[in-house]
Order: structure tokens, then C-alpha cells, then sequence
């Protein structure tokens, strides 16, 4: 594409900031690099059509390099699966350890590294930074923008003896800026450099024409439909882009632009629906920031209220304590002064050898008789001893075994299950695309589809794309929500036990139909048919907007009225102790599909998507969660 070319497709947003609607100290947001964080310097068109800069490209790609080379230690210090690294798979590892691939090298021949700006895994392919796109449209802005905020900060004329003058003009054949004096003498009436091209004052200076990064000494001239990138000749003829459709540059100008053109027309008339939105959402953030606090307040109330009665109950059972203390000492102590008393010249031996020296015989018979009957008890006494009072207080100990576990899940998450999507266990790389966070996964396969069914009435038929949680289940209650995306054809989703997964993902690629077993959930169906037996699995079906409700055996409903539309969050419960699954709509807490499951091995989450989709994991929305906890 030409300089005037560009400069017409830049002019539209020009215009619009010449007319007002548009001011240039709005756009910055757009000019950051996802990066640095800072304005664009040299920006670079990834695969994934985000820019970034030229500098940084090079230092994700020996950041990435330093990683691996630490890979060894860190493995050996693993903590959480929520804070390592995402490990590298053996082909990225492999392309870095490729001849070429230099520890200092600017140019890597090939590597693959996280895009900052959507996450996704970008290859660079053999040509690394060397077969990047140079932004020059972005750079043209970005440097519009850093005139604007330097407005008061002239640019100086780069031929001038000292002292430069304020240059006046900038040649983009020259790369140069010129006062007017300058000017003149550089570029004279009558010579080929006098038919340069000359803006105002710049110093961003641009190549005049696009040449092709594949092929370096051919200008770009064409645009591929399919890769949505300008290619030159060579490309098409025997390169990547012979096969696909091409149109010519003037072409892909005109109806780009018009596209653009409408969506700038289009957000510009919806300027009052983004400010009442705006509004709305600045509504909602404090309605949060207030619910927010009251949550904090209502939770200081609740452990408030549960320190006052444990304090009461620890006051009344401290109090039983001391009181059955006492009395078992009191008995204590009059069984010790009893027994000090058999004792010579203590007590009733004493006394009883003072009545021994009695003469008068029908004295001491009148006393010697009850003497008698104490010293014989105190004689048994001795045979049997048994103390007054147990010194144990087993009775009052306080078992709290029960009231421990309540408070160690005195959480709002207690049953709420964390995991994230496992990229290892049977996932398909060439048809599912695994964000860095490991949150979402699209379906990919669209494509590969596309490419298979190379002539007219062919059939191709493929298997779903599984995919599970990185965490399984043994016991308890569980809870976990996800958003499938609304232009998703075919996803499944549910749990399914250990034995059950290494089945199907052993050899997903032997079956040629989707529904080549009847209980393997492959099938919208499949669940149907054994409804009234356990499964090791339960999947319900998702797309097209719908949520399919399985058909049973009892059910009296027709297939319409089993067709749900989609909810735009969906719940799963799952008790794995009593073996029951449930789905749920997450935006009105209703429960739309439960039934029994097989729990005896270890249960994942699992999902699986054919055709075009995507799944989103979630956070639940706890306060909501709670109102139909006990329900489940």
C-alpha cells in the first residue's frame, strides 16, 4: 500500500477529530502497548492481528527463553498448581532448542509466546520477528498523538548549523526535517529531489511502500481473504497463500474501510446508549461497594453473635465444672477425716480406748453398742475401700469435633469447587484453544471441518473435543458454574468418572460417527437411554442458544418442551455422597436437570465441544448461591 493510500485510510480518523467527535487525548487507551504499558514504539501486527512493540516481542521471546531454562528447578520446588508456570509443550521446547535459536539473538528463528493482549498462544513460525508486519497506520497515530500532547515542543531542523532553526517540513523520501531555508537548498527547483514528498513537521518517518516480510524485496499488492493479511505475488503463486483467495489491494482498501467506517458511524450514534450504560455502570459499582459493606457488617454480626454464645456456654459449662469440683472434694475430704480417725489416738480409735477404761458395766454397755457398729463399718470400709468421688471429669468434657468441622467450612465457598481446565489429560491442541489463565477454551475445529471435506458430497464426520478440570472429586458437596458463548454449536457439559474418561479419551478418533456409543454421552440422547441405571457420567447438551433437557423413560414431554433457551451462566452441583448431579440456571437460581450418578471412582468435570463454541468458567455469585444451598 502506497504512503497516500494509508494517509486517505488514516484521514477518516482525522476527520473525525477535526470535527470534534473524536478528541486525540481520548484515544491513548488504544495506543498503549499491552506490554510496556506504554505508547507503541514500532509496533508489530501479531498472527492474532494484536500489535505490540517491536522491543518487547524480543523480550517475551528470552523471558520465555529464561523459563525454560529454569524449568528444572522449578519443577523441583512446586507449590500450588495455581502458581506454577503453565509447563511447555514439547514442541515449543523443541523449536527453541532448533540450530538457530541463539541465547542473545534479536531474531529467533521460531518460538511460540502468550499474546499480552488476548493470551492466546502466538507462533512466530520460522521467520520469527522477521516475518511480523511493521503497524505503520498505528505508528502514524501513536505519533500524531505525541505531537498533540508536545504541542508547546518544537522539532528541529536537522541540517541546520548551530544553532538549529524550527524545521517547517519533513520529507518522508529523506527522512528529514527542514526549515524553510534548508528546504530550499536540499530540494531545488529542477531536480528529482524537488518531487519528494513533504509533510509537516515529524519524526516519525515511514517506509513509502509495504514490501512483503516473507519475501523482502517484493511490495505488497494483494490481500488473502483467508488469513486476512496483505501478501505479495510470490505468496500467492508458490508460497502459504497459494491455495487461498485473494483480492486485489484496492479492493480490500475500499470494502475494509467502508466496514470501518460503519462501525465508527455506528458506536459514534450510539454515543447516549454508551453514556446511559456508563451510568449504569458506575450505579452498579457503588450499589456493590455498598452491598459490599453491608456484607462485611452482617458477617461481623453473625461472629459477634456466635462469640456471645460461646462465651455464654463457655461461662455455664465452666460453672458446672467448679460446682461438681467442690462437691467431690467436700466427700473427699469428710471419707479422709473418717478414715484419719481409725487411726491410734485419733478419732474413734482414740475414743474407743477411752471407753475400754469405762467400769460401770451397764455405762459401758449403753455406749460400747454403737461404738461397736462404727469401728465394724469402718472395718468394712477398710475391706472394700472405694473412694467418696470419681476424680475424672470425662462427663464434662466438651466435644466440639462436630462444631470444628462447621466452623473450618464456615466459608461462602465451602462447597464451591475450584479447578481450572487441564491442558495434559487427552486435550486436543489442534482443535481446542486453551487461554493462558486456563478459564476458556473455544472449539477450533470449525476449520479443520471445513478442510476435510475436500470434495462435494463428501460426509466427514469427527467425535467431540473433550476436555476436563484439572481437580477431581472423592467426597462431599461441590459447586461450579460456566458461560458457554452464545454462538457455540455443540457443547456438552457435566461430570464423569476417572474410568469413564480414559475410555473416552483413549481413542476418540476411532469412531466415525458422534453417536458411535449409546452411553457414552456423545448423543443429545445418550443419557436417555439408561436413564433408570447409574452411569459413571451424566453430560447435558448446549448450543445454538438452547439448553436440552435429557429425555427420560416417565417424562410425558414432548422434544419442544424440553428445549430451554440458553442461560447466560450455568450452575453444576454435585453430591458425590449420595451420587446426585444437578444443572442450574445461575441468573434465576432454578434448578433445570438433576439426576443420579455413579460416584464410585474419582468424578471430573467435563466438557466437550464440536464445531464452533467456547466455554468460560466462572466465579459464582456466593450471596446468590447460598439462597438455594440448602435446597440442594
Amino acid at each position: 500500500m502506497s504512503e497516500s493510500g494509508e494517509i486517505s485510510e488514516f484521514g477518516y480518523i482525522m476527520e473525525l477529530l477535526a470535527r470534534g467527535k473524536v478528541t486525540i487525548k481520548n484515544i491513548e487507551r488504544e495506543l498503549i502497548c499491552p506490554a510496556c504499558k506504554e505508547l507503541f514504539t514500532h509496533p508489530l501486527i501479531l498472527p492474532c492481528q494484536h500489535s505490540i512493540c517491536h522491543k518487547c516481542v524480543k523480550e517475551l521471546l528470552l523471558t520465555l527463553d529464561d523459563s525454560f531454562n529454569d524449568m528444572g528447578s522449578d519443577n523441583s520446588n512446586q507449590g500450588s498448581p495455581r502458581l506454577r508456570l503453565p509447563s511447555p509443550s514439547v514442541d515449543k521446547i523443541d523449536r527453541l532448542n532448533r540450530p538457530g535459536w541463539k541465547r542473545n539473538s534479536l531474531t529467533p528463528r521460531t518460538t511460540t509466546f502468550p499474546c499480552p493482549g488476548c493470551e492466546h498462544d502466538v507462533d512466530l513460525g520460522e521467520r520469527g520477528i522477521n516475518g511480523l508486519f511493521r503497524n505503520f497506520t498505528l505508528e502514524t497515530i501513536v505519533e500524531r498523538y505525541r505531537q498533540a500532547a508536545r504541542a508547546a515542543t518544537a522539532i528541529m531542523c536537522d541540517l541546520c548549523k548551530p544553532p538549529p532553526q524550527e524545521s517547517t517540513k519533513s520529507c518522508m523520501d529523506c527522512s528529514a526535517s527542514y526549515c524553510n531555508e534548508c528546504f530550499k537548498i536540499y530540494h531545488p527547483w529542477g531536480t528529482v529531489k524537488a518531487q519528494h514528498e513533504y509533510v509537516g513537521p515529524t519524526t516519525n518517518f515511514r517506509p513509502k511502500i509495504l514490501m512483503c516480510p516473507e519475501h523482502e524485496m517484493e511490495r505488497i499488492n494483494m490481500y488473502c481473504e483467508l488469513c486476512r493479511r496483505p501478501v505479495c505475488h510470490l505468496c500467492k503463486l508458490g508460497g502459504n497463500h497459494s491455495n487461498h483467495r485473494v483480492s486485489t489491494m484496492s479492493s480490500a482498501y475500499k470494502t475494509l474501510k467502508e466496514k470501518l467506517s460503519k462501525d465508527i458511524d455506528y458506536l459514534i450514534g450510539k454515543e447516549s446508549q454508551v453514556k446511559s450504560q456508563i451510568s449504569e455502570l458506575n450505579l452498579l459499582m457503588k450499589e456493590t461497594e455498598c452491598n459490599g459493606e453491608r456484607a462485611k457488617e452482617d458477617a461481623i454480626t453473625h461472629f459477634e453473635k456466635l462469640f456471645e454464645i460461646l462465651e455464654e456456654r463457655k461461662s455455664s459449662v465452666l460453672k458446672a465444672i467448679d460446682a461438681s469440683k467442690k462437691l467431690r472434694l467436700d466427700k473427699f475430704q469428710t471419707q479422709m477425716e473418717e478414715y484419719q480417725g481409725l487411726l491410734e489416738n485419733n478419732g474413734l480409735v482414740g475414743y474407743a480406748q477411752e471407753v475400754l477404761k469405762e467400769t460401770d458395766q451397764s455405762c459401758f454397755v449403753q455406749t460400747a453398742k454403737q461404738l461397736h457398729l462404727r469401728i465394724q463399718k469402718a472395718t468394712e470400709s477398710l475391706k472394700s475401700f472405694r473412694p467418696a468421688a470419681q476424680t475424672s471429669f470425662e462427663d464434662y468434657v466438651v466435644n466440639t469435633s462436630k462444631q470444628t468441622e462447621l466452623l473450618g467450612e464456615l466459608s461462602f465457598f465451602s462447597s464451591v469447587f475450584s479447578f481450572l481446565f487441564d491442558e495434559k489429560c487427552g486435550y486436543n491442541n489442534e482443535h481446542l484453544l486453551l487461554n493462558l489463565k486456563r478459564d476458556r477454551v473455544e472449539s477450533r475445529a470449525g476449520f479443520n471441518l471445513l478442510l476435510a471435506a475436500e470434495r462435494i458430497q463428501v460426509g466427514y464426520y469427527t467425535s467431540l473435543d473433550y476436555i476436563i478440570g484439572d481437580v477431581g472429586i472423592t467426597k462431599g458437596k461441590h459447586f461450579w458454574a460456566f458461560r458457554v458463548e452464545p454462538y457455540s454449536y455443540l457443547v456438552k457439559a457435566g461430570v464423569a468418572s476417572s474410568d469413564k474418561l480414559q475410555e473416552w479419551l483413549r481413542s476418540p478418533r476411532d469412531a466415525v460417527s458422534p453417536r458411535y456409543e449409546q452411553d457414552s454421552g456423545h448423543d443429545s440422547g445418550s443419557e436417555d437411554a439408561c436413564f433408570d441405571s447409574s452411569q459413571p457420567f451424566t453430560l447435558v447438551t448446549i448450543g445454538m442458544k438452547k439448553f436440552f433437557i435429557p429425555k427420560s423413560p416417565t417424562s410425558s414431554k414432548e422434544s419442544e418442551n424440553r428445549v430451554l433457551p440458553m442461560p447466560t451462566s450455568i450452575g453444576v452441583f454435585l453430591d458425590y455422597d449420595k451420587g446426585k448431579v444437578g444443572f442450574y440456571d445461575m441468573d434465576h437460581m432454578k434448578c433445570l436437570y438433576e439426576r443420579q450418578v455413579d460416584c464410585s471412582h474419582t468424578m471430573y468435570p467435563a466438557f466437550a465441544l464440536m464445531g464452533s463454541g467456547g466455554i468460560h468458567l466462572e466465579e459464582p455469585i456466593t450471596a446468590k448461591y447460598l439462597e438455594y444451598q440448602e435446597d440442594m
